[in-house]
């Protein structure tokens, strides 16, 4: 495994709901190669949220073992991880996450605020014109439409330059036009930046722009598959 990657060995989740046990996800292993984009392919309720939330480490797994870009992360305690979450990785949710007191310039530099980063105005105010949203960098999330306030995530998640960027359905609640325009400037942003994304989606389209794709079903790997470029 690459330093920028991660391994996850044999991960299994369950939760209970009154007296069932419902198992999301049964005995999961991956890698994922630094400065590599991979997909997690599935349908609703395959595991692909659950299995992002045991890799960059906001959830616990029952079972199993997480390295993430080269730190052992899975007995790691929680004041551990928070600290570490900050400074390796960023994560793009479905629902944006945005916090509705802060403007769209406060959401982005809050992560980086907590890394007591000097550089945190400038370097929200550079991402702010890299997607084009400088004039509405003091908007408030609810002024703003879904596509602005997933840009908005994007630059909330790049801005302490995460060796890995989990995205979990980004497009999810985007029409088509702005799922396109999303998934684009991610994809420029990621290479631009060398950064390693592990993205879950349903679409195939998607998928077919990855390096590497890992299909769940049922909270399985079905398969796994990785393009060679010849």
């Amino acid at each position: 495994m690459s330093i920028n990657g991660l391994e996850a060995v044999q991960l299994s989740k369950s939760y209970h709901v009154d007296s069932r046990q419902i198992v999301v996800l049964d005995n999961v292993s991956m890698t994922v190669q630094g400065g590599s984009f991979v997909v997690v392919e599935g349908k609703s309720g395959s595991g692909k949220s659950t299995l992002l939330s045991l890799l960059s480490g906001l959830d616990r797994p029952d079972a199993g073992t997480i390295n993430l870009v080269g730190t052992d992360i899975t007995d790691l305690s929680e004041d551990e991880l928070a600290p570490f979450r900050n400074r390796t990785i960023g994560y793009v949710f479905q629902s944006f996450h945005l916090v509705p007191s802060l403007t769209a310039f406060e959401n982005i530099t809050f992560p980086a605020e907590l890394n007591r980063d000097r550089q945190a105005a400038a370097k929200a105010k550079e991402l702010l014109r890299r997607v084009d949203l400088t004039k509405r960098m003091n908007n408030f999330p609810h002024q703003l439409s879904g596509g602005e306030k997933q840009r908005i995530a994007i630059c909330r998640a790049l801005i302490n330059s995460p060796q890995i960027i989990f995205a979990d359905e980004p497009t999810g609640n985007l029409d088509s036009v702005n799922g396109e325009i999303i998934m684009q400037l991610l994809l420029e942003l990621r290479r631009e930046l060398k950064t390693t994304l592990v993205l879950a989606t349903h679409s195939r389209e998607i998928s077919s722009k990855a390096d590497s794709v890992v299909r769940l079903v049922d909270g399985r790997i079905e398969n796994s598959s990785e393009k060679v470029n010849l």
